[in-house]
């Protein structure tokens, strides 16, 4: 069996995005597939991006609506609904677009390779500059070859590598197995940042065998949607630092680690807090109110956060 269900959340303020991610899917050269989208309360309506599909595309489609719930809650909506038939389960956000060979390569990596998780490679435009390909992973750990066609390969500690720098991850680009779409599910209260790392990490430790596949199964898209990044000047950029340092916590507490994994995941936590506080200093410049109520909630959970802010404030002075 190797049937797929792609996930798709939609939430749009442009017309066009969902339909051209949709011609992508439907030019996959893998065919055994059905479509899931849904519709996360988009301000742009879905079915005007379904209008043009041809009839028989169409009913390969189903439409699920929900109050908005964020990036998380659109797709663990869609894995609730993957049906009893699908062996895979593929996401790609309204913005990203497939290359033809995407799931064909998916399909062959997890199943000749008895793998339940898969990545491939996504490119983008100058924007996407923090983000590296699969191949690159061979200057920074041990990588050992699978197949060349298509050019599989596997890490022996992906978890531990993925904590040190996990930017060439990306969901468009991720296919699982029934052994981790039928249990394990986004933290949805994790809206602005993070919870992809979360599921991602919880794929990596509960999978049987993960695949990495160099090829380029995406292109990153740039539509105005809830995926992309926030600026520090809004006043969500705190938010969104702490929802990183949340499921940093979570994932910290909710497996054993050695401890140089220890060190990466504080480091990132620590990146969090600086963030943070520089973006309520620039608030404070501007002569804006900080947002307390959120900086005090985040001190009660992390105190450390209150040595960040020490320790900057302290180096501004003496510069």
């Amino acid at each position: 069996m190797t049937k797929c269900t792609v996930i798709i959340p939609y939430y749009q303020r442009e017309p066009g995005i969902l339909q051209r991610a949709l011609k992508s899917v439907f030019a996959q050269t893998h065919s055994d597939f059905d479509v899931i989208v849904v519709d996360d309360g988009s301000p742009s309506p879905v079915e005007l991006e379904l209008e043009g599909l041809p009839l028989q595309e169409r009913a390969r489609i189903a439409v699920i609506k929900q109050a908005n719930a964020g990036p998380g809650g659109a797709r663990n909506m869609g894995l609730d609904h993957v049906p009893a038939d699908s062996a895979y389960a593929a996401f790609l956000d309204s913005d990203d677009e497939w290359t033809p060979d995407h799931l064909k390569n998916a399909v062959a990596g997890l199943s000749l390779f008895d793998a339940d998780c898969y990545w491939a490679s996504i490119k983008g435009g100058d924007e996407f500059y923090y983000h590296f390909g699969v191949a690159e992973l061979a200057e920074i750990t041990d990588v050992e070859r699978l197949s060349q066609h298509p050019p599989l390969v596997e890490i022996p500690d992906l978890a531990g590598v993925m904590l040190k720098n996990w930017s060439f991850l990306h969901l468009s680009c991720m296919v699982i197995g029934e052994n981790l779409f039928r249990k394990v599910r986004f933290e949805a209260a994790l809206r602005l940042a993070a919870e992809d790392v979360l599921f991602f990490y919880d794929c990596v430790r509960g999978a049987r065998r993960t695949v990495l596949s160099e090829a380029i199964g995406a292109t990153r898209g740039e539509g105005i949607n809830i995926f992309h990044g926030l600026d520090s000047d809004s006043p969500l950029f705190l938010k969104q630092q702490f929802n990183t340092w949340v499921a940093l916590d979570r994932l910290e507490s909710r497996f054993a680690h050695g401890p140089e994994d220890k060190a990466s995941i504080e480091s990132y936590k620590q990146t969090a807090r600086r963030q943070a506080i520089w973006g309520q200093m620039r608030l404070v410049r501007r002569r804006k109110l900080p947002q307390l109520g959120l900086l005090a909630e985040w001190a009660w959970r992390d105190p450390k956060i209150l040595r960040s802010a020490v320790e900057l404030a302290v180096a501004k002075i003496a510069r």
